[in-house]
């Protein structure tokens, strides 16, 4: 995004759970300082998944760069993906399912645990992330 390359997926459309190290902090606060939340296997996230779109769109906004987002043929991406598994170009079959698969949590457990909203919402938390790497 920096470099101003476009990202050349936008016909995919996925879902990803992010947590803010803001909301990290505050639900292990919550975990170490609250008695009654019992032991157990939580998932912790923002409340809102994002798409690749949006992170893409978001971190275009912070960075004061214009929103490239190319909506290449699925088929060709896919095809330039499998050449991607025999020659070493910067996409390949695996990187392609990662960065366009879904890949969400549900944090409904621990926040009923904690009985407390999170002091940052999803795209707030990903902006202030953006502007920490781009100081």
């Amino acid at each position: 995004i920096s470099k101003g390359i476009p990202y050349p997926f936008g016909r995919y459309v996925n879902k990803r759970s992010f947590v803010s190290i803001d909301n990290l902090c505050f639900i292990i606060n919550e975990l170490i300082n609250n008695p009654k939340i019992e032991s157990g296997i939580y998932n912790i996230a923002d409340d809102i998944s994002l798409s690749t779109i949006d992170l893409v769109q978001l971190m275009s906004e912070v960075l004061c760069k214009a929103t490239r987002i190319l909506k290449a043929p699925k088929l060709l991406i896919r095809f330039i993906a499998k050449v991607g598994d025999f020659l070493p170009i910067p996409i390949n079959s695996e990187r392609l399912l990662k960065l366009t698969e879904n890949y969400e949590v549900s944090n409904l457990k621990i926040k009923t645990a904690i009985q407390k909203e999170l002091p940052l919402s999803s795209m707030d938390g990903i902006r202030k992330t953006i502007a920490s790497f781009s100081i």
